[in-house]
């Protein structure tokens, strides 16, 4: 019994030691990159996928050319459709890549020419600045009433078959409350 316990703890002990610890999520990969000058303050923007297409889900990388250190910012996206300015949100650290501002698996809504707006405040001062002419081309696969009504049609037989069996087990009841015998 001893030997066995022992073999047993060392088989244990030598999985933690060999195991590396896992991560929890993937690095962010940037594939591309693009320059804006927003005020004082240079920046690099990344971008997970390229070519952008509409409802894809990506991340961005906001990277100040001296780093994020004791500067703030916000940004908003224009919807190249009604050229309406977004609501402006605080830039915060990227959830997988904490040393940079970041967007986590967002997506842009629509094709065509987007812009991203820039309000940065750091130790040179606050300073503003536009990414024009983000081209995002059409939605990958099917368009959505396609892949909806696909997806929908399991729960369409769901509703069907649950109504038949409703309704079987209704009848059945009906009677005087007692089931019928089968012979």
């Amino acid at each position: 019994m001893r030997k066995t316990l022992l073999a047993l703890a060392a088989a244990i002990g030598l999985l933690f030691a060999t195991t590396p610890p896992a991560n929890a999520y993937e690095p962010v990969n940037i594939v591309h990159t693009e320059r804006v000058q927003a005020g004082p303050y240079g920046m690099t923007i990344g971008f997970s996928t390229w070519p952008l297409r509409a409802m894809q889900s990506l991340d961005f990388t906001f990277i100040p050319d001296d780093g994020i250190a004791a500067k703030s910012g916000t940004l908003a996206f224009v919807n190249p459709e009604t050229g309406r300015v977004g609501r402006a949100q605080p830039l915060a650290k990227h959830p997988r890549k904490l040393e940079v501002w970041g967007l986590d698996i967002r997506s842009l809504d629509t094709q065509g020419s987007w812009a991203i707006r820039f309000a940065l405040d750091g130790p040179a001062g606050p300073g503003t600045g536009e990414l024009r002419d983000l081209t995002v081309l059409e939605q990958p696969g099917p368009p959505m009433a396609v892949s909806w009504s696909i997806s929908l049609i399991p729960l369409i037989v769901l509703a069907v078959l649950i109504t038949i069996a409703w309704r079987r087990t209704r009848g059945r009841l009906r009677g005087n409350g007692v089931m019928p015998v089968a012979t």
